[in-house]
């Protein structure tokens, strides 16, 4: 994938579970375990905006773009 998720990296930083982020954000373990693995296939803004919200960070901390370009469209 092009874009890298670093979301296990800032919670480490945090102090902060992953389930203590769900809590906090409204979301399933497993929806953020997706996230995490870098397996989801998309995800939207206002989630984005409560993980950055909670966790102190900016979108680029969490997200960042490798310069390849993945031409997958599935």
């Amino acid at each position: 994938m092009a874009i890298k998720v670093h979301l296990e990296d800032i919670l480490k930083e945090r102090g902060m579970t992953s389930k203590e982020l769900c809590a906090l954000i409204g979301i399933t373990e497993a929806n953020l375990s997706i996230l995490r693995s870098g397996k989801a296939k998309g995800v939207r803004f206002s989630t984005i905006n409560k993980i950055c919200y909670y966790l102190s960070c900016d979108v680029g901390d969490i997200l960042k773009f490798d310069g390849n370009l993945e031409d997958n469209d599935d």
